[in-house]
């Protein structure tokens, strides 16, 4: 009978993060015998460690992304992987002693350095619990698989992937193909017309979320003249969130100004209301973070995809083109020739929007604690 759960989780980008707390939210909500707690693994390691990483995670995705994505790729295979590999053997020496602290039935990790770990720990026989690993990209990596035969559940969010761990050498009976957690907001149903009062917005026109700030703030010029390039278009609305990125946000006003389009768009830096947005929103436009994607998804939008970090989001990026949900908008490429063949073409945007739902696992996140839970 599983009691207590970890939910380990490692803070480079916020995709993981909201995973975990999405598990957890579901455990605490349906689960009230089971004890769920929620640890940052490298920090609890080493808060100067955390530090160090998880800024020079930001800083070479947002000034040297290519030199990021050659880093990506290469830690699959060869040196960098058994650096890696073996860096978390020696961190996992100091994550054992709150294992054994804590005496966890269950741990479930939503980063590969927590999982690695975990399974190092079961491999040496230095602790005893299920473990579950959650990935939360729309590709595998090989870092995900290192340690795969000490895991006992692999959740992924769609069936090529559950493919590619076989080809990995991961059994079949441990891999479930249940989509990345989702947040229970995203199931709720909402009052559209209360929505769009609320924000200012005209019912019966086309609304688009554009996603303007990003946790990195990659790629600020392309941003904002596609950002521009919607704003021109005057058969949409716009919400647009600039995130943390205070001089984005002045760009996105300025712009906005002096056009005179403050009725049609409205800029925002920060909301807790995406969930709401999106159900009232016609086409999301996003970074292909593992986490927005499956909101918008689930939410049954269409994607315009911009600036995607080179290694798993450009993966994400081909995943979402090829599967005909979203557009990838690429440097040099037309924006206002593309947004007018979108607008223009209500049937390729329907066939979008069906080929979202279809594609969407709206109930994620309770399937997986069903499997981990229920059994």
């Amino acid at each position: 009978m599983i009691k207590k759960v970890i939910v380990f989780y490692a803070s480079y980008g916020g995709g993981h993060l909201s995973a975990a707390r999405s598990i957890k939210e579901c455990i605490d909500n349906n689960y009230p015998s089971v004890n769920a707690e929620l640890i940052d693994c490298v920090k609890y390691i080493n808060k100067a460690l955390d530090v160090v990483t998880t800024t020079a995670y930001s800083e070479m995705a947002k000034k040297a992304p290519h030199a990021w994505g050659h880093i990506y790729k290469e830690s699959g295979r060869g040196p960098l992987a058994k650096i890696s590999t073996t860096s978390n053997k020696i961190m996992a020496l100091k994550l054992k002693k709150l294992l054994l602290e804590k005496q966890p039935d269950l741990v479930i990790c939503t980063h590969p350095f927590a999982s690695q770990m975990c399974s190092y720990l079961k491999k040496k026989e230095k602790v005893r619990f299920k473990l579950a690993t959650i990935l939360t990209d729309f590709a595998i990596h090989n870092q995900w698989v290192v340690g795969h035969e000490y895991t006992d559940y692999f959740f992924v969010s769609h069936l090529g992937m559950k493919k590619d761990l076989i080809n990995a050498g991961v059994s079949s009976s441990k891999i479930h193909a249940t989509g990345i957690p989702l947040s229970n907001k995203f199931l709720l149903k909402y009052d559209k017309s209360e929505i769009l009062k609320s924000f200012g917005l005209i019912p019966g026109k086309k609304t688009v979320l554009f996603f303007g700030g990003g946790e990195l703030g990659l790629g600020k010029t392309q941003t904002f003249n596609i950002f521009k390039s919607f704003v021109r278009n005057d058969n949409i609305q716009i919400v647009a969130i600039s995130g943390k990125n205070a001089k984005m946000k002045e760009n996105f006003d300025n712009f906005v100004e002096e056009t005179g389009k403050e009725n049609s768009v409205k800029v925002l830096e920060y909301t807790d209301k995406v969930p709401q947005l999106m159900s009232i929103s016609d086409l999301v436009v996003t970074k292909p973070g593992g986490l927005t994607t499956t909101e918008s998804l689930a939410s049954g939008l269409p994607i315009v995809v911009i600036n995607p970090i080179p290694g798993q989001e450009e993966e994400n990026a081909t995943f979402l083109e090829e599967n005909k949900v979203a557009i990838w908008i690429r440097k040099g490429d037309d924006v206002e020739k593309i947004l007018n063949d979108l607008f223009s073409d209500p049937d390729k945007m329907r066939e979008m929007k069906i080929r979202a739902r279809i594609m969407s696992k709206k109930n994620s996140t309770k399937d997986i604690c069903k499997i981990l839970l229920d059994s």
